[in-house]
């Protein structure tokens, strides 16, 4: 419990719940963000050697912000804070900090931080960005490759979004309803780049991130509480569900993805299908069956009932694509789409669609492109080609994983061109 994959792992997980606390506490994002990072770094110092403290969230929160008191007394030549021995082992202040947790008096902390986040005095891509920065601790970089901006755009965009924020004197605490149902499309907007953050990691050497997904989908549940009458959140939910029922079918025992047509489906996790179909139901149910978030429910529930790869209605999810076109428009939207007409008419058909969208500048460096053209090219028996875009693919790719399993995609495209 004590090796660094564990510790990165605690302190990702602890991430939203202490800058919540913290800037509840000290009013000011990057006084909250710095604490937290030096407590951090006094993490990964201390827990190897003493072990890992009883409830991490609590020693993280009382380390940060003593450290962050400390270094305002230090400006004023008062008193400093205790040795690293002495924080190492909290005691009773930890315990009693762990109990304030579990009774809720941080409970709503993160909610409260999402909505700060997203308040309307910010724009939207400024909100979004800075609750992922913020609340999630993506990179700059990861989060600039989810906007498919540039990184030094995506770091500005948060600096003005953290001065706006500032400057405005933004109050921390939950808004009244009208506020609430103002800024939902926001918070629900960030939750879900959260969770793909954490169900297809653009950066590193995991392809997942389930804690990531984990707490998105508390999130969700936490919204879904609170606005009990939006079908849209009702629709996000049940999608965050029913992708994550496959988490544990997505990578072989090496780390390596596999395709969702060659999961093992007896490895999904059946209560997350069940909560995520129910969760559709009620978006259904309140007139949101055609709602973005609801739309894409549908295309998960499509694989999630079909028992076997062979038997999924992909006629269907091409009409679900061809439906969520329409209201939800984007480059993404329109590769997914292509993938789901080659599925069901062939890839022929696929690729026709990709030569509509290959031109598109957002997508230029984006490594499924490619991947999926390589896919549609080996489907349909042009091997040489295939490899070439596969190996494009694995070029753009910034995750190790995936680079790896493209390049063994490509490896795999020997031989001559067939005509179909």
């Amino acid at each position: 419990m004590t090796d660094p994959a564990w510790i990165g792992a605690a302190l990702a997980a602890a991430r939203p719940q202490a800058i919540g606390a913290l800037l509840r506490h000290f009013h000011d994002l990057d006084t909250a963000e710095e604490a937290f990072q030096n407590a951090s770094l006094r993490a990964l110092k201390a827990w190897p050697r003493n072990g890992p403290p009883r409830d991490p969230t609590a020693w993280l929160i009382f380390v940060a912000r003593n450290v962050a008191i400390d270094e305002a007394r230090r400006r004023k030549r008062q008193v400093p804070l205790p040795d690293e021995e002495t924080l190492s082992d909290l005691g009773d202040a930890e315990g009693a900090l762990a109990e304030r947790i579990d009774e809720g008096e941080y409970r709503d902390d993160i909610l409260r931080l999402l909505f700060v986040c997203c308040h309307p005095d910010l724009p939207p891509t400024q909100q979004i960005a800075l609750a992922l920065r913020v609340v999630s601790g993506l990179t700059v970089g990861q989060i600039a490759r989810a906007f498919l901006v540039g990184d030094a755009a995506m770091e500005q965009r948060i600096t003005r979004a953290k001065t706006r924020v500032a400057d405005a004197g933004i109050p921390f605490e939950a808004p009244g309803a009208p506020e609430r149902a103002q800024r939902l499309g926001a918070v629900a907007a960030m939750v879900y780049l959260i969770f793909n953050e954490g169900y297809s990691a653009t950066a590193g050497g995991d392809l997942t991130r389930p804690a990531l997904c984990a707490e998105a989908q508390r999130l969700g549940r936490i919204l879904a509480g609170l606005a009990p009458d939006e079908p849209e959140v009702f629709g996000l939910l049940a999608l965050m569900e029913i992708q994550a029922s496959r988490l544990a079918a997505r990578l072989d025992p090496n780390g390596m993805p596999i395709p969702l047509t060659e999961q093992n489906r007896a490895r999904w996790d059946r209560l997350l299908i069940h909560r995520g179909l129910v969760a559709l139901e009620r978006a259904e149910a309140l007139g949101g069956a055609h709602g973005p978030y609801a739309l894409q429910a549908a295309l998960a529930a499509c694989h999630a009932r079909a028992n076997r790869a062979e038997e999924t209605d992909w006629r269907r999810i091409s009409g679900l694509y061809d439906a969520l076109r329409a209201v939800m428009p984007s480059p993404v939207v329109d590769l997914n789409r292509a993938v789901a007409h080659s599925m069901a008419f062939g890839p022929e058909a696929g690729l026709a669609l990709l030569d509509e969208i290959d031109r598109d500048a957002d997508l230029r460096n984006y490594a499924p492109l490619p991947a999926a053209r390589g896919d549609f090219l080996f489907r349909a028996g042009r091997s040489a080609e295939a490899k070439v875009q596969f190996e494009r693919a694995a070029a753009l790719s910034r995750n190790d994983r995936e680079r790896a399993f493209l390049l063994r995609r490509a490896s795999a495209c020997s031989g001559p061109d067939e005509t179909m």
